[in-house]
């Protein structure tokens, strides 16, 4: 484990848990319900009572912040008000949440699978320029409406990214998550899973452009890559990785006993049992372009075949 001071701290009342940087605000990507990149002191996981649904839908931005301001987060923010502060939802208990830290990546995961979402393979091999027959059917109602319980990931990297890397982020964690879940429910997600990624939004201290030596750096403050080669989504992959199974652990028990065994065993849950027609690409000799349009343009958005 590395001796590095973590960037990132998390800290629970009341069902709500703050995940903010310690030196200050942080640039945000969300995948949650108002989802988006924005600049804010904090983002946050909100457990809901069980039965939240049976009230129908609601404003879900008022809800978190009537939650936030009730936990006593709001009074302690910088600008008194979470208004803008991302947000994702949960019906598992801020008791089951765990984090991770290695190398300037901290991650929060809460772990619930009530609500698997299946991607079975089809047992004949794919014509690559075909589909194969195959159509894998589910009892489970896909108009059921699912739980609350998903897996949440918080995720900090203690570095400014580039914002393709930021956002890269998010699929260095979902590929982590998903791979977590098939070793050990056998199923890679659910069918309301969110992440939040985050990292400081100013280039490094030192000014030194947040380049790392081996030309992973730009101009504009942050890093221009994140993916698992690199030490930042390596350590990303690691944190997901073990938080999602601690919080698994917490949740259903150390051999998961209390985990759905599948689909059709869970509560809910859907089976993605569509199989897609599969093409390859039209190979072209070259695009006939408008010598009158300075851009390049196809003409009229055509293209020939050079035949």
């Amino acid at each position: 484990m590395s001796g590095r001071r973590s960037a990132f701290s998390a800290d629970v009342i009341d069902g709500v848990c703050r995940f903010r940087r310690t030196d200050g605000p942080t640039r945000f990507l969300s995948t949650g319900f108002d989802g988006g990149v924005r600049v804010a002191d904090a983002a946050y996981n909100v457990t809901v009572p069980e039965g939240w649904d049976d009230a129908g839908r609601r404003d879900l931005r008022e809800y978190v912040d009537g939650r936030v301001d009730a936990a006593g987060f709001a009074d302690a923010e910088s600008d008194g008000a979470p208004a803008d502060t991302p947000a994702l939802l949960t019906g598992v208990d801020q008791r089951h949440g765990r984090v991770a830290r290695l190398d300037g990546a901290t991650v929060l995961a809460t772990a619930g699978v009530s609500n698997p979402a299946a991607l079975p393979l089809p047992e004949e091999k794919i014509d690559p320029a075909g589909t194969p027959e195959v159509d894998v059917r589910s009892d489970v109602d896909p108009d059921a409406t699912p739980p609350a319980g998903t897996v949440n990931l918080l995720v900090g990297a203690d570095r400014p990214l580039a914002p393709g890397a930021l956002a890269n982020l998010v699929a260095v964690a979902a590929e982590a998550k998903a791979a977590t879940l098939l070793a050990t429910v056998g199923f890679p997600g659910t069918t309301s899973d969110a992440v939040v990624v985050g990292c400081p939004p100013e280039r490094d201290s030192d000014g030194d452009g947040g380049g790392d030596g081996n030309g992973h750096g730009c101009d504009n403050g942050g890093r221009t890559f994140s993916g698992s080669a690199t030490a930042i989504g390596a350590a990303i992959r690691a944190c997901v990785r073990d938080a999602v199974r601690a919080s698994l652990g917490s949740r259903y028990g150390p051999e998961l006993e209390g985990a759905p065994q599948s689909v059709a065993t869970a509560e809910y849950g859907v089976v993605t049992d569509r199989s897609a027609t599969v093409s390859i690409p039209a190979e072209r000799d070259h695009v006939e372009r408008d010598p009158a349009s300075g851009d390049g343009d196809p003409i009229d958005g055509t293209e020939s075949t050079g035949g």
